[in-house]
């Protein structure tokens, strides 16, 4: 199995930045697609943003866009998650993910493969 471990998550206040960490390791040469979702209690998880393993694609929820920048890691095996101007809607369970599809990013969670425990992200205002 493809291990995903994230870090990087805290308290902050409205306003500040965090940057979230995933490593991949285990299997990882099946890893296409890498990205983020969250999910708060009560709702369902969604898509923040992902990036092709291996180009410079990338895609991202119009809730993030132009706050949020995905990126990888040259060894191709650890995405980053740079959160700017984070405000209280922000406030949740923050997942890593990975996906063998070589296709169009894709934002639908069914199609990921592998997920990481979670990191909690929590804005104060």
């Amino acid at each position: 199995q493809v291990q995903l471990v994230e870090s990087g998550g805290g308290l902050v206040q409205a306003g500040a930045s965090l940057r979230l960490s995933c490593a991949a390791s285990a299997r990882t040469a099946t890893i296409n697609h890498m990205g983020w979702f969250r999910q708060v209690p009560g709702k369902e998880r969604v898509f923040v943003a992902a990036i092709s393993r291996f180009g410079p694609n990338t895609r991202y929820a119009d809730s993030v866009k132009g706050r949020f920048t995905i990126s990888r890691d040259n060894a191709k095996t650890v995405i980053y998650l740079q959160m700017n101007t984070l405000t209280p809607e922000d406030t949740a369970t923050y997942y890593c993910a990975a996906s063998r599809y070589s296709g169009t990013l894709s934002s639908i969670r069914g199609t990921y493969d592998y997920w990481g425990q979670g990191t909690q992200v929590t804005v104060s205002s």
